[in-house]
């Protein structure tokens, strides 16, 4: 699949970001995937590649570009390295809500004005981290995000006044949420306020558990597995030619 690589003036500066598009001429519906935790990496620009191969214009953006030019994770050891895990959860605790909400609006202006893009609608999906940036940018961008979703996302509906959850009232598009049979980042407790904060605000949305572990749909991780990788392709082919 084709990538263009772009630079995005944010307010906090320029961020490196790459567009995979399908073979072909366009325009196709745009697409805004966040990272897990692991950052913009070869198994990220895969999954990227494969979802512009479905027919869409993916952009991956470099989530974390106030960092510089920070060096790529391995996921393999990331979490079992003292010092690897330190800077990773140093660099994910560094993204406030407020910067999520900056940046959305950058990677939707970028996105939307590409001439690969079709329409000014788009849709959104993350993984781990990412799923929470999904749906933010989903609830702060609600006349631009026609579909949003999930896979594996932790702390989606935390007792924390930031939470996303508080957000559903001004999600305009449709949800699909994959949370992990093995995930203590999204508990049973934080399920049914999520399910509870949308089904109250009208928001049309599917929420769905799947029998893996917490990192299930990134090819690069521990805890990927194939079934259900396969299973979040699905789900979000259908999600976004439904929405978008």
């Amino acid at each position: 699949m084709p990538r263009t690589d772009l630079t995005i003036a944010t307010p906090d500066g320029d961020a490196p970001a790459f567009l995979h598009t399908p073979d072909g001429t366009g325009p196709w519906p745009g697409v805004l995937l966040y990272v897990d935790a692991g950052g913009v990496r070869p198994a990220m620009h895969d999954m990227a590649a494969h979802l512009a191969s479905l027919g869409y214009a993916v952009l991956l953006p470099d989530v974390y570009y106030r960092h510089g030019k920070w060096t790529p994770f391995d996921m393999d050891t990331a979490f079992g390295d003292e010092d690897e895990r330190a800077r990773l959860m140093g660099m994910v605790g560094s993204l406030t809500p407020e910067m999520v909400a900056i940046d959305a609006e950058a990677w939707i202006d970028a996105l939307t004005a590409r001439p690969e893009v079709r329409g000014d609608r788009i849709g959104t999906t993350g993984y781990c981290m990412g799923g929470v940036m999904s749906l933010r940018t989903a609830g702060t961008q609600p006349e631009r995000v026609g579909a949003a979703a999930s896979f594996h996302g932790g702390n989606l509906a935390t007792d924390d006044q930031a939470s996303v959850h508080r957000l559903a009232d001004r999600i305009r598009a449709t949800v699909y949420v994959a949370g992990a049979t093995d995930d203590r980042s999204f508990p049973d407790e934080q399920r049914q306020r999520l399910e509870e904060a949308l089904s109250g605000a009208g928001v049309g949305y599917t929420l769905e558990t799947y029998p893996a572990a917490h990192g299930f749909a990134v090819p690069d991780t521990p805890a990927h597995d194939d079934a259900a990788e396969r299973r979040h392709w699905e789900a979000l082919h259908r999600l976004f030619a439904a929405a978008l």
